[in-house]
């Protein structure tokens, strides 16, 4: 149902996205997108690049009259840095440095120059991405579903945060913190383990949480691998640079317990007039069969310490044929806490897509009503035959 294609170098002169299958009647400005470009680009750890670029979007197509069309909706982001490359020679780059696409798309698409492959595969271009997702976010809000995230650890520092703390609250306190974790003790110690990377030339990884709020039972489906909606999420959120794993909700920790201890037990929950079956933990991280099953979405992503270091490693020259050491790029310290802005955006868009796939309908005034009639995780909602059956194949 949806779609989106990202165009543009990190230091050309703008990023391109479109973003095709949004309903129409969607009130969007953009503000709306701006909130979310801004959210991307703060927190410590952050490079130089940040204090040049202040992002803000131009809509030129698909939204009129402050309304999504139904149209491809198109933006552009402007680089503000793009002026101070477009008057120099660039400098030819030929030592390629580990972590990096540098030497893999070299060699995939035959370039001259390693800097043909840094431009494009650099993550200037989640930028476009935390576009779309801010445009998917307040469409799904339209049905009451909200996503957040926030920081467990970064290098060897994990945040304490109880399972039982309210998502919600969690989002709050990050949005406060300068690295996004909710526990002010543990983002201190954050912070003392960024500054003293930066003073040793290194770089830090770490581990975020991005969580969907709301998000109805019966998204994705079973009944293909390409239909499960994990696998899209997974997908999405491995799709980020520098994201090394991805799990759902305690998977890691699960795989060494046994399947009693881990299995979510299904309960009974008495509201008001209706009796809902729920979910007494959550490890399963909201998916069951590759669907939503009305629990909160959680996925953990794993973020590897960025490639680009002060301090050089072994490499090759590979206009010369020698060993060398590579060459300091501006780039961040950290960039955990901005990759979790980018996750937010990316689980925004495959929820927003399972659900308009789910729903049909070209407009929001067709989907809404459709949306209030979808079952539920209730008793009322789930009759069944209790009858015996054949198969009836010949």
């Amino acid at each position: 149902m949806l779609r989106f294609l990202t165009a543009g170098e990190s230091h050309g002169p703008e990023l391109t996205v479109i973003l095709e299958g949004l309903p129409a009647g969607l009130g969007l400005t953009r503000e709306d997108i701006d909130n979310d470009l801004a959210r991307r680009q703060r927190s410590e750890g952050s490079g130089e690049r940040m204090s040049i670029e202040k992002d803000v979007v131009k809509i030129t197509g698909g939204v009129m009259a402050g309304r999504s069309t139904g149209a491809p909706i198109s933006m552009v982001i402007p680089n503000k840095d793009f002026k101070a490359w477009s008057e120099r020679d660039i400098a030819p780059m030929t030592v390629p440095r580990p972590g990096h696409a540098d030497l893999t798309a070299a060699i995939k698409y035959g370039y001259g120059d390693l800097r043909l492959g840094l431009e494009r595969a650099s993550a200037r271009e989640t930028a476009a991405r935390v576009a779309v997702g801010a445009i998917c976010r307040k469409f799904l809000a339209r049905f009451n579903v909200t996503i957040g995230s926030y920081v467990l650890s970064i290098g060897t520092v994990a945040a304490n945060i109880s399972e039982s703390s309210n998502h919600e609250d969690l989002f709050r306190r990050a949005e406060a913190s300068p690295v996004r974790c909710p526990d002010e003790q543990s983002s201190e110690a954050m912070l003392g383990e960024i500054r003293q990377a930066l003073g040793a030339g290194e770089t830090l990884g770490g581990v975020f949480q991005c969580v969907g709020l709301n998000v109805p039972p019966g998204l994705g489906s079973h009944v293909q691998w390409d239909r499960r909606l994990s696998a899209r999420l997974m997908a999405a959120v491995a799709s980020i640079p520098a994201i090394k794993g991805v799990e759902f909700g305690s998977a890691f920790q699960d795989a060494t317990a046994t399947g009693t201890k881990v299995h979510d037990k299904i309960v009974l929950e008495q509201s008001d007039s209706n009796v809902a079956i729920r979910r007494a933990f959550n490890r399963a991280g909201g998916v069951e069969g590759g669907m939503t099953n009305g629990e909160p979405l959680v996925i953990r992503a794993a973020m590897k310490p960025i490639s680009t270091t002060l301090r050089g490693i072994a490499s090759v020259d590979l206009a010369t044929g020698k060993t060398a050491t590579t060459i300091y790029e501006r780039s961040d310290i950290c960039a955990v806490p901005r990759a979790a802005v980018v996750a937010e955006a990316m689980m925004a868009f495959v929820v927003a897509d399972a659900l308009a796939e789910k729903l049909g309908g070209d407009s929001l005034d067709e989907m809404i009503p459709r949306f209030r009639s979808l079952k539920t995780a209730k008793l009322d909602d789930l009759p069944m035959d209790n009858v015996s059956w054949r198969f009836g194949y010949e």
